[in-house]
């Protein structure tokens, strides 16, 4: 499916998020709601390590996009909520491991919050997605 990919000219290119997504009238899109740091049984996994928490999240993220066929080069829009005071780097790290040297990323919201679900979460991942067909 062509989705198109726009970074205009008088704006700041930066490798890791796109400006802006352009979707073909016949997209299917999937939405992907938040993604913690939560194993298959309901526990915590890295408490108190962000970057421990965001592997798990993106980990979610993918069982998610493989469930219907997709991966992560299918992601049109990311939102990222880290709890304030957190160093964002860990979670960028984790990341860059999951998106590897891929083109194209998709456009990126990153916000600090005072709260998540969970006292013991540390970042929330949700996204969007387009699906082939």
């Amino acid at each position: 499916m062509p989705v198109e990919r726009i970074n205009p000219d008088a704006m700041h290119k930066n490798p890791a998020f796109t400006q802006m997504v352009v979707l073909p009238a016949d997209a299917r899109i999937a939405l992907i709601g938040g993604q913690n740091a939560l194993d298959k049984d309901g526990k915590v996994v890295g408490k108190g390590d962000l970057a421990k928490q965001t592997e798990q999240a993106l980990k979610n993220l993918v069982t998610c996009l493989e469930a219907a066929d997709a991966g992560v080069e299918d992601l049109i829009q990311v939102k990222i909520y880290i709890l304030a005071g957190q160093d964002l780097h860990a979670a960028f790290g984790a990341w860059v491991k999951v998106w590897g040297e891929r083109t194209d990323p998709p456009t990126v919201t990153g916000v600090f919050v005072s709260g998540l679900a969970n006292p013991d979460y540390l970042i929330e991942i949700e996204a969007t997605v387009a699906l082939a067909g």
